[in-house]
């Protein structure tokens, strides 16, 4: 349109002043993957320089007024009216194979909805107030069921989940607060208040390709909030997408071939003009014999990088193989591109107890130690002394340790599970424990009870290795790696049977009052019949 450079110009002009506090970069990173699919990963990241946490003692009195241009106001208001120090967010659908697809670009890849966040203490109102505000609070910002966060699933597993940014040295220290939700799954309505905090929204630049018709219909998708404290820098803002598309899928001719308007049916026919750095960038390390259209501006660590930039005619980076007439899946399982496979699986046949089992295989020639978190909710209850772990078929106590375990309390508090466990150099840890299901009351299933309940994924955070070598990969970039999440078979009543009774009451009811009623109410009369007596 002739009209958007002139408001672009416009536009810049304006903020010019106000940007000098504010710094909005945006990116795009599109990962080709070996089993032909595309791995998209959408960042928009919002600096607010200079500016500082409110501090919880704070609370009793009234905030400064906070004016904002381009971090997303309705966040903001939401952070500073529960002094919420770190915050992070996802909502997922889908389960992430990272034998296939390696690490994600962002680590919150768990089934559903993950909420965690870092909150002073030391205010009039409670950590566990705010908490409870904050996620109604968020709950109305993106549409999602965040209330049903209560404690019954609120843990603190500070082993796991540690700070990703600053904690200011108030006086009074910090507390972890997280909760997941593994039946939520992210859609349109999660959507769409998520492109409303960009500053350009979805009307340029790289956010116009986010378009939920293709997105949805990924493979996995999913989108994550988070918010984080610089010391000497700010506060950061970083907004995320991503997702697993398959242009196999979308092809005529079978061929993996893509484009961002085969992927996104969209290109990228504007720039962003508040927009500080705008980038999209290919990563070109697990491909080969390929052709990619336009010409990248640089090709750096392996990547071909591309500016969004002002231009005057549409931006569509195009990807193809010349050699290739049909893409022919692997038909053999390659090696895993990270360093721990993880099976997780429920087992047994009675609706009384139960066995949970964990298969975890090091592909390293090194040992390795991980962290192991398990929060489950109160309705699955843990035997610690049945913990079993095997190697190879044989008993070993010494691979578990530093374990910590707060037991579930019914209707209140889900059971929490922490441990170090030490995986010898190629080999596979065999862990085994007993668990019981209770009864519930027939007020807590849910509405389809046939179903079963969806429990939380386990999470899994490699961090260390010994002196015998070294993974510069694991140490530069220590990750969570979620497990799928598990459905378990619940003892459920019938829950035919109270209409049942109701109608067979009401049949009853109504045979008996009939009749009474009948009795009652008749006038009986003699009535003859034929001819009149003489």
């Amino acid at each position: 349109m002739w009209w958007r450079p002139k408001f672009c110009l416009l536009l810049s002009l304006y903020l010019g002043p106000v940007l000098a506090t504010e710094l909005f970069e945006e990116g795009l990173n599109l990962r080709p993957l070996r089993d032909g699919k595309v791995a998209a990963h959408f960042s928009f990241t919002t600096l607010l320089k200079g500016a500082t946490l409110r501090d919880p003692q704070s609370l009793a009195s009234d905030d400064d007024s906070q004016h904002y241009t381009l971090f997303p106001l309705a966040l903001g208001q939401i952070l500073r009216e529960y002094a919420v120090t770190e915050l992070h967010l996802t909502l997922n659908a889908g389960s992430w194979d990272y034998n296939r697809w390696g690490y994600p670009d962002e680590p919150g890849v768990g089934t559903g909805a993950e909420l965690w966040a870092w909150i002073g203490d030391g205010a009039t109102i409670s950590v566990d107030q705010r908490w409870q505000g904050l996620r109604n609070a968020l709950a109305g910002l993106f549409c999602a069921s965040l209330g049903s966060l209560d404690e019954q699933r609120t843990t603190s597993p500070v082993l796991t989940f540690t700070p990703e940014g600053n904690l200011p040295n108030w006086t009074a220290s910090h507390q972890l607060r997280h909760a997941t939700l593994p039946s939520e799954h992210v859609c349109t309505e999660n959507l769409t208040p998520f492109l409303k905090l960009l500053p350009c929204k979805s009307l340029s630049g790289i956010a116009s390709l986010l378009n939920p018709h293709r997105l949805f219909d990924a493979d996995w998708h999913g989108l994550g909030v988070h918010v984080r404290y610089l010391q000497d820098e700010g506060v950061e803002v970083r907004l995320a997408f991503q997702a697993v598309l398959d242009p196999v899928r979308y092809s005529p001719a079978r061929r993996r071939d893509w484009s961002l308007r085969s992927l996104f049916d969209r290109v990228i026919s504007t720039a962003c003009p508040v927009a500080h750095s705008s980038v999209i960038r290919v990563d070109l390390s697990l491909v080969n014999s390929y052709s990619i259209t336009p010409t990248p501006t640089a090709v750096h660590d392996n990547h071909a990088v591309y500016p969004v930039v002002p231009i005057e005619q549409p931006l569509d980076i195009a990807m193809d193989w010349p050699a290739e007439t049909t893409f022919q899946y692997p038909l053999v399982s390659a090696s895993p591109l990270t360093p721990l496979s993880i099976q997780r699986t429920l087992k047994g046949w009675g609706q009384s107890d139960g066995q949970l089992s964990l298969v975890i295989t090091n592909h390293l020639p090194v040992p390795l130690q991980t962290g192991y978190l398990e929060t489950m909710p109160w309705l699955l209850q843990f035997y610690l002394h049945t913990l079993h772990a095997q190697i190879d078929g044989t008993t070993r106590d010494d691979l578990v340790k530093v374990i910590t375990y707060a037991a579930p309390v019914p209707h209140a508090q889900p059971a929490l599970l922490q441990a170090v466990l030490t995986l010898p150099p190629r080999s596979t840890l065999r862990l085994t424990m007993d668990v019981a299901k209770p009864f519930l009351r027939y007020t807590e299933h849910p509405p389809d009870a046939q179903r079963g309940w969806d429990l939380p994924p386990a999470v899994f955070v490699p961090f260390s290795l010994d002196s015998m070598g070294t993974d510069d990969v694991l140490r530069a970039r220590p990750t969570r790696i979620y497990t799928p999440a598990l459905l378990v078979d619940l003892a459920t009543p019938d829950f035919s049977m109270p209409y049942n009774v109701i109608i067979m009451s009401c049949t009853l009811i109504a045979l008996m009052f009939g009749s009474i009623f009948n009795l009652l109410t008749r006038k009986f009369a003699v009535v003859h019949v034929g001819d009149a007596p003489q």
